[in-house]
């Protein structure tokens, strides 16, 4: 719950409001703005409701957002840093593309898309060394050995790496190689798993379950916050509807809504949504121009060799041509597009 008060309320009365709060059991968080400063309570919420009352505070519940993740004030965004010096960038002025193969499938392979993807201009390496494929008979990844070439592909390109974390008892393994680890929409409500992720300052990208409503999606990133770590990435990834025309229905208002509620950054997944390649640079261009600070796509040299994905991933090409709309898109929103080059002159200065 978030509680509005007054700057011009007494600093004393202030504390005395929180004193009250937490004497209650009520963690709370003090944000100053302009005309108002807020009280972020963490707790239960019939105290919080009782005691704002009792000193004609203003407050709003937690039906919209929850206390950790949501938005206080216009200007209260959370840029998280990823990789080498924590100087990768997602959230702010700029959008960050995240590009690679569903699945690690072999060293020729991942090096070759990595260094595609490099020079078409993402910003990350995504790639599955691990994967909850919903056949049992399909490839599953390969593991530990998926981890080790990811990590030959970081050292080469110097992209930071993304990928999956499916159960509690990888996510220290999973660690030692990945720079941002991610939930998939299966695991959303993996609530073990969450906890797990957050005792680590390492980020999570934590995409939107199947069938999740917007507040299940943020309770599960405040689950994340609660626990210690507070760089979450929320990522829409669609969701299952009666339609069947793309595999899932890409929510592009659920990425302005969510924007408007949290302090997170939101990216999009418009490969998941999309289900086939032909609509995949449409899809980006909308989430872009929607706000999101972000994108992972799927790439593969050549899609129709794919182990996993291949009817939905971009060839090294089509990639090319969705970083050059992309760029036009963002820039006509006010935003830019972040390149490995921004780093490289930023060494450089």
């Amino acid at each position: 719950m978030i509680l509005q008060v007054s700057s011009l309320l007494a600093d004393a009365r202030v504390n005395d409001v929180r004193e009250q709060l937490e004497a209650r059991g009520v963690r709370t968080m003090l944000f100053r703005g302009g005309e108002h400063s807020f009280i972020r309570c963490i707790g239960d919420p019939t105290v919080c409701r009782d005691i704002a009352r009792a000193h004609s505070i203003a407050f709003t519940g937690s039906e919209e957002a929850t206390p950790l993740v949501a938005r206080v004030t216009a200007d209260h965004r959370t840029v998280v840093r990823v990789g080498a010096q924590a100087a990768t960038v997602i959230g702010g002025p700029t959008c960050a593309v995240i590009a690679g193969p569903c699945a690690v499938e072999g060293r020729d392979v991942l090096l070759e898309t990595a260094r595609g993807v490099r020079a078409g201009g993402a910003g990350l390496l995504r790639g599955g060394a691990f994967k909850p494929r919903s056949s049992p008979y399909t490839f599953q990844g390969m593991g530990d050995a998926g981890l080790d070439l990811l990590e030959e592909a970081r050292r080469e390109t110097g992209l930071p790496i993304v990928t999956e974390v499916m159960d509690p008892r990888q996510v220290d393994r999973v660690a030692e190689v990945a720079d941002v680890l991610q939930v998939g929409a299966r695991n959303m409500q993996n609530y073990p798993l969450l906890d797990e992720l957050g005792r680590l300052p390492r980020p999570v990208l934590l995409k939107r379950g199947l069938a999740a409503t917007v507040a299940e999606w943020l309770f599960a990133a405040e689950r994340i916050l609660a626990a210690g770590n507070p760089n979450v990435i929320l990522c829409e990834r669609g969701i299952r509807t009666y339609e069947t025309v793309t595999r899932n229905t890409l929510d592009v208002g659920a990425v302005a809504a969510v924007r408007h509620m949290t302090h997170l950054p939101v990216i999009v997944d418009p490969s998941h949504a999309a289900g086939r390649r032909e609509l995949v640079i449409p899809l980006a261009l909308a989430a872009v121009a929607a706000g999101a600070d972000g994108l992972i796509v799927e790439v593969h040299p050549r899609p129709a060799e794919a182990l996993s994905d291949g009817q939905q991933s971009l060839d090294l090409l089509q990639f090319s041509e969705l970083m050059r709309s992309v760029s036009a898109v963002a820039q006509a929103v006010g935003r830019s597009v972040w390149r490995q080059d921004h780093l490289a002159q930023e060494v450089a200065a």
